[in-house]
């Protein structure tokens, strides 16, 4: 045998081992198409992200088509109308719908811990959260989750809103009037935070360490949502969440490609930050304490009438065999 016979030989065995592991592959390669509608382009959604640019919902068979509705209730509205499968915002707006008598519920967690700091300017003086009576706070306009955790921790040391001189502003910015010295307190998201950081202000709160586990923002679905689509998107999550933990430069590296405007140090220091102190969840599991936590401060603003029951709200059959996976 000539060695261009061989070469051609090896060349087609190549081939042909390629093909049958190919074949012999998990039955889902197939892309199937979904679509996931999300409240807003947010730093927050960094999971979902990983899990769309790192290819782990190809890796799924899943096709995934990312909708940016402007609001967590249109998100929402997109997957009650059938134009989304799933739909990514806080669970309260969809625990409100389940309350109404909509057939919703929570698949998975996206972010995990109260996702909301405080920041002043340089100069001021900030022992504690009582510091803050009768000064100007610049915070996101309601009805938003930061403002509604900053009446929260403001009712727990014995005071109301009516005790500071609150100046709403569209959310994302609330930098604006803190940099300009127009207020020296400040109710921030990220990447906010970190711009006002990068400018000199300081951190002196941080919800995550004062609330722990909090179901912040999470996957919504209907109940006659396709199984086999729902299993497949909740375990394509759940392997972005670990590469998240163990990837810290990759995760930061698809940030920035995702806020290409902002400046590249803000979207690495706020992506840190977050995975430092567990906004970034390491599994797309949901605690009954962290739902609990989440839900008392929608029942304390009277936007919730009552906690979802756990093992109804929270579809534990996607979350469990994503968790058991490798």
């Amino acid at each position: 045998m000539t060695m261009t016979v061989r070469k051609r030989l090896a060349a087609v065995t190549a081939a042909i081992s390629f093909t049958m592991v190919f074949a012999s592959g998990p039955a889902h390669a197939a892309d199937k198409k979904v679509t996931i509608s999300q409240a807003f382009q947010s730093m927050l959604y960094l999971p979902l992200y990983v899990a769309l640019d790192g290819g782990f919902f190809t890796k799924e068979g899943l096709d995934v088509t990312k909708q940016t509705a402007g609001s967590p209730s249109a998100a929402l509205s997109a997957v009650l109308s059938g134009s989304a499968e799933f739909s990514l915002h806080g669970p309260e707006w969809t625990a409100v719908a389940a309350e109404k008598g909509a057939d919703v519920d929570v698949i998975a967690n996206v972010v995990n811990g109260a996702a909301v700091w405080i920041a002043t300017a340089p100069d001021v003086k900030f022992t504690g959260i009582a510091d803050v009576k009768n000064q100007t706070v610049v915070a996101g306009q309601m009805p938003t989750t930061s403002t509604s955790l900053f009446f929260k921790l403001l009712k727990e040391n014995g005071m109301s809103p009516s005790d500071v001189k609150l100046v709403q502003v569209p959310l994302g910015s609330e930098i604006g009037p803190l940099v300009a010295g127009q207020s020296k307190i400040a109710v921030m998201y990220e990447p906010g935070l970190d711009q006002a950081v990068a400018k000199g202000m300081k951190v002196v709160v941080g919800f995550p360490k004062l609330y722990g586990e909090y179901a912040f923002s999470s996957i919504s679905a209907k109940r006659s949502v396709d199984p086999d689509s729902a299993a497949r998107f909740v375990a394509g999550l759940q392997k972005a969440l670990v590469y998240m933990q163990t990837n810290p430069a990759e995760t930061a590296a698809i940030a920035r490609k995702e806020f290409p405007t902002l400046d590249a140090a803000v979207v690495d220091a706020a992506v840190k930050r977050m995975l430092t102190e567990g906004v970034y969840p390491k599994s797309v599991d949901i605690t009954p304490k962290a739902l609990t936590v989440a839900m008392d401060t929608q029942i304390a603003l009277g936007n919730l009438k009552q906690q979802p029951k756990y093992d109804t709200f929270i579809v534990r059959k996607y979350i469990q065999p994503a968790l058991a996976a490798k």
